[in-house]
């Protein structure tokens, strides 16, 4: 509840910081870079060097790939029968695509599941959506958004790209046994902190529900992936086709059916895919999630 009232109050914020006379009109710039050259940084190097990686984590760290993957094949197929622009694709395989595991999932899953939960929620994050976004995430929107192809200038943003790079780092030296001291791990965690609110007060600036900028058909097409067809997806893979009927793959289609990654958004209007669309995904969806979460806690226990 706490985390759905900040949402709000963030999203209310940036709307109204919109209409201040005087306020800078490019703080949305600003608070992305801040968000992807200080804060996931420092979130990845917290949280990444601190997992336990064992056998069994392999599902809930494979689930954003297959979901990411999954959306992407829907996207490049649907968009163009049904006449979505390029720009709107890329948005939509970027922002429904990808769940919002850490802001939303965290508290559910640790509701939902206990400790153990939060535990794998934290590994599907970080070794999955953040690595997603980071990855596929940058690869898609060096693609949507280049006139030109270069595979080139792709790898170039994926290894230029902060929390990649972040990750990189923290993985090794999770393999190798490294900690942190808790001096830096408390400093790394302060760092990261912020992140939510500058990253929700960066989609209330740009967000809008005007007629005119209101794009029905590509919401429509994104919100039905993203709340309907992923988790469906991941429900027939994981548990009628792997037979996972346990806390872990129930734990597995909860994550496929939250809302919408609000970092995803920010990767999108830094490459110019259709930023309106992002965070009418993001501000839409996440509320969304609270509803179809109950339906398939309630299905995947009782069916």
């Amino acid at each position: 509840m706490t985390n759905l009232l900040l949402l709000f109050v963030c999203l209310v914020l940036g709307a109204i910081l919109q209409q201040i006379k005087g306020f800078p009109k490019d703080a949305p710039r600003v608070l992305n870079a801040l968000i992807i050259y200080v804060c996931l940084p420092a979130i990845t190097l917290h949280y990444t060097t601190e997992l336990s990686l064992n056998q069994r984590q392999v599902l809930p760290v494979l689930m954003p790939y297959i979901l990411y993957g999954v959306g992407f094949v829907f996207f490049a197929v649907v968009s163009p029968l049904v006449g979505i622009d390029k720009s709107s694709a890329g948005a939509l395989i970027l922002t429904a695509g990808i769940s919002s595991i850490s802001f939303v999932g965290f508290p559910i899953f640790e509701l939902l599941y206990g400790k153990a939960g939060l535990e794998i929620g934290i590994l599907m994050s970080q070794a999955g959506s953040f690595v997603v976004c980071g990855t596929l995430g940058i690869i898609t929107a060096s693609i949507y958004s280049a006139k030109q192809l270069s595979y080139q200038g792709i790898i170039r943003n994926i290894l230029s790209f902060p929390p990649f790079i972040s990750f990189c780092i923290a993985l090794l030296l999770n393999l190798c046994g490294y900690h942190f001291p808790s001096l830096v791990g408390e400093i790394l965690q302060k760092l990261g902190q912020p992140f939510t609110v500058l990253a929700l007060l960066s989609i209330g600036l740009q967000l809008s529900f005007r007629r005119e900028d209101l794009q029905i058909k590509p919401l429509l097409y994104g919100l039905l992936y993203k709340l309907v067809l992923a988790p469906t997806f991941i429900y027939i893979l994981y548990l009628l086709i792997l037979g996972e009927h346990t806390a872990l793959g129930k734990q597995c289609v909860i994550g496929a059916a939250l809302g919408s990654m609000n970092t995803s958004t920010i990767i999108a209007a830094n490459y110019g895919l259709n930023p309106k669309l992002a965070t009418q995904m993001v501000s839409i969806s996440i509320p969304l999630s609270f509803i179809t979460v109950a339906f398939w806690y309630w299905l995947v226990n009782f069916f």
